[in-house]
């Protein structure tokens, strides 16, 4: 079986679950199947992002020595920030009127 049926079942089956694994809808499924396995493999392919990759941290001993002679390895980096949730909407139920927002004020300069 090559890497292409193995991947076509995979797709079938995860079809099959997603809809309650009904009985009767093969053909289907298999046909879907297909379609995103080809799909998947015309689709180009993302090169991994340089800041996460191990290579883009990397520097040659030369490089990691500062102007005194004292390497950097001492020196860490802070950190990333970790990512804020985004805002959740607030649900009005039927029938009410959702609260109008206020704007802002505009921050005023420093006194001097």
């Amino acid at each position: 079986m090559s890497t292409d049926d193995k991947r076509i079942r995979e797709f079938a089956y995860q079809i099959w679950e997603s809809e309650g694994k009904p009985e009767g809808h093969e053909e289907r499924h298999w046909e879907m199947a297909r379609k995103l396995a080809e799909a998947e493999a015309l689709a180009p392919k993302k090169p991994p992002k340089a800041a996460g990759s191990k290579v883009a941290g990397k520097t040659t001993a030369a490089a990691a020595k500062s102007t005194d002679g004292k390497t950097q390895a001492a020196a860490k980096a802070k950190p990333a920030a970790k990512a804020k949730p985004a805002a959740t909407a607030k649900v009005v139920p039927p029938g009410e009127k959702a609260a109008e927002k206020k704007p802002r004020a505009a921050k005023k300069p420093p006194a001097n």
